[in-house]
């Protein structure tokens, strides 16, 4: 058989949609500046849809900043891998801010933070070695885990009595081969937006004997007292041996960074094949993410307007009868039941006649029968941009419950 043969049958459960889908479900193109408001075919949607937490991607510090690093710089510096000549004063400067701001005594740069979390994860076990990793894990965790030749237990969501469980299993096989174990987990979960139970889960290394890292994209500078993240919030940022946190969420921008012990830092900048054989990150955004850095450090504002917008959206949310689910971070799912098909259509009638872009997720990201709109705001959003959404959320559930969205889809 021709390798390619089972691609002309199937595209995959989402590529299945890919007719009524792409550009407009899927590959959308937003327009126009990257704030609250942008244009989608032409039109102005409220958009809930771009990771710029804090609201800095037009910040005119930002941009200021961007485009003297790209006029001094170019894309091009440094040439090559860090190891072998592309490393440079900024980026060591960059990582030594990170870990002092994370409160660990040494950081590492990585380009993207989903190459880097799966790599990172190969590097730091081997095959006598157990992973215990949550059930809901972003992808790139899961990639890493199933690159591990060793053996690797999930445990349900939050789970910790699933988590245990597991523990133990894993304690016996580590006995026997004589390796450790790691534990995986995220700060916040980017589908759901709960926390990861990091509190719950550190109490155990009392009784167990493993190493946790933390996946806090979500959490890195939205959360805790100064914004150092989800280990902050709870009271037990010490306790993680590596944290780890991208640069595309909050600072909206390119690359990620881990931190910890310094031999744990140090055995990953000499192993991470992902970095090891990988260009340098380019120095504008080196320059550009000290910047950002900096505002995050010294601005509290940011912050705090961001959580004004969150606890106004998701209380007007609960209080107009929608189920967010157990979200305590920035991000807002709603919860609501229908097929993929209703999906589409509910998201075509926000789009087309609400003015309302927000992402949507489906089977097979999620259960067959459910939908979640999932939003992210903004320290850039508006009360009238709440108000809008939640009088667009009512008339479509209105519409999706009552069979409006049962219809074949629209022609673009």
């Amino acid at each position: 058989m021709d390798i390619f043969d089972k691609m002309h049958k199937s595209l995959g459960p989402i590529g299945m949609w890919k007719d009524q889908a792409e550009g407009y479900y899927v590959f959308p193109k937003l327009e126009g500046e990257l704030e609250n408001r942008m244009t989608f075919k032409g039109k102005e949607i409220v958009c809930w849809s771009i990771n710029n937490y804090l609201g800095m991607a037009n910040h005119p510090m930002v941009r200021q900043v961007d485009m003297e690093a790209s006029r001094d710089w170019g894309l091009a510096y440094p040439m090559g891998a860090r190891m072998m000549s592309g490393n440079t004063s900024q980026h060591e400067i960059l990582e030594e801010q990170l870990a002092e701001f994370v409160q660990k005594p040494k950081a590492m740069l990585v380009n993207f933070g989903y190459q880097g979390m799966a790599s990172a994860v190969f590097a730091l076990v081997d095959r006598n070695d157990v992973i215990v990793y949550d059930s809901e894990s972003h992808a790139c965790i899961i990639d890493g885990v199933w690159m591990h030749p060793g053996k690797r237990f999930v445990f349900g969501h939050n789970d910790m009595e699933s988590l245990e469980k597991n523990l133990i299993r894993a304690t016996k096989v580590a006995e026997k081969t004589g390796g450790g174990i790691l534990v995986i987990s995220e700060g916040v979960f980017g589908m759901r937006g709960d926390q990861g139970k990091l509190r719950e889960i550190v109490a155990m290394k009392e009784q167990y004997k493993f190493r946790l890292l933390v996946d806090d994209a979500h959490g890195f500078g939205t959360l805790g007292e100064t914004g150092a993240g989800a280990g902050e919030e709870q009271g037990v940022q010490a306790d993680i041996d590596v944290y780890f946190s991208t640069f595309a969420k909050s600072m909206a921008s390119i690359g990620a960074f881990f931190a910890g012990d310094e031999t744990v830092i140090d055995y990953l900048r000499y192993n991470m094949r992902s970095q090891m054989f990988a260009k340098s990150l380019p120095m504008p955004y080196v320059v550009g993410n000290i910047k950002r850095l900096e505002m995050l450090r010294t601005m509290p504002e940011f912050k705090e307007n961001l959580w004004k917008n969150v606890n106004a959206l998701q209380s007007q949310l609960t209080e107009a009868g929608f189920e967010i689910g157990d979200t305590n971070s920035c991000v807002t799912p709603v919860y609501l039941k229908g097929d993929v098909p209703e999906a589409m259509g509910l998201v075509h009638d926000l789009r087309e006649n609400h003015g309302i872009f927000c992402s949507i997720v489906v089977y097979p990201v999620i259960p067959k029968g459910m939908i979640i709109l999932r939003l992210i705001p903004t320290a850039s959003h508006t009360q009238a941009d709440i108000d809008e959404t939640i009088t667009a959320f009512k008339a479509v559930k209105e519409k999706l419950y009552s069979g409006g969205y049962k219809v074949e889809m629209p022609a673009e």
